[in-house]
């Protein structure tokens, strides 16, 4: 079956963008109420953002509200020098941003002591999402996944994000980064240094090693039925 490069219904977690490059423009120089109107509007999805990144044992012990504040205080530091050069969309900048943060707590408060830094940079598949790992089982064309089924649903969701968590880093990190963030392939292309295309295509292959994963989860229940 021929895995189809779409996105999921839902919208981009970020704010609208157009609003966004009329408040730059605005805080071209410092204007301090654009400035403020800014860091304001996308605090809640920077939010959401860091809630989804940061490993959940390590959310016991630093605040999400707390690493958000970092974050925009970095920004608001260092704002006039991305408005000189923007070198990427004011969302995917504040994005890079936010994950430096939080590879930086998991380096502080390590979950395990062998774990790598790598996997400190919160790579996992997001939990908790249900409705995101919901709409990905759908893609992946799961027949049993129906409205009325609740309760199969979470279980569905519960069984996407342990897939994903199997993957090599670079296919969660995609996967991620397009049915949880949302982001476009393009918006994945400039995160990650790649065209367009290449990101597209790197996102198929992801998709279809997380189908492997999923049959191979599948068969090995059936087997001890």
């Amino acid at each position: 079956m021929v895995v189809k490069d779409v996105l999921s219904d839902n919208h981009s977690m970020w704010p609208e963008k157009d609003q966004t490059v009329k408040l730059l423009a605005r805080a071209r120089g410092g204007n301090d109420d654009a400035i403020n109107e800014l860091m304001d509007r996308h605090r809640n999805s920077l939010r959401q953002l860091v809630r989804m990144r940061l490993d959940q044992k390590i959310q016991k012990r630093v605040d999400v509200s707390d690493v958000v504040q970092d974050v925009l205080i970095e920004a608001n530091r260092r704002l006039q020098r991305y408005i000189e050069n923007p070198v990427m969309p004011f969302h995917l900048w504040l994005r890079q941003i936010a994950k430096d943060r939080i590879i930086d707590a998991h380096r502080r408060h390590r979950v395990s002591a062998k774990r790598s830094v790598d996997r400190e940079q919160a790579l996992v598949a997001p939990r908790g999402y249900d409705q995101s790992s919901i709409q990905l089982a759908s893609l992946l064309g799961d027949q049993r996944l129906t409205p009325a089924a609740a309760a199969l649903q979470q279980e569905m969701a519960k069984r996407v994000e342990d897939a994903i968590s199997l993957l090599d880093e670079k296919d969660c990190e995609i996967i991620v980064m397009r049915h949880y963030e949302h982001l476009t392939n393009q918006e994945i292309g400039k995160v990650l240094n790649l065209t367009e295309p290449a990101a597209s295509m790197r996102y198929l292959r992801a998709i279809r090693r997380l189908r492997v994963v999923m049959q191979d989860s599948s068969q090995a229940d059936d087997d001890q039925d």
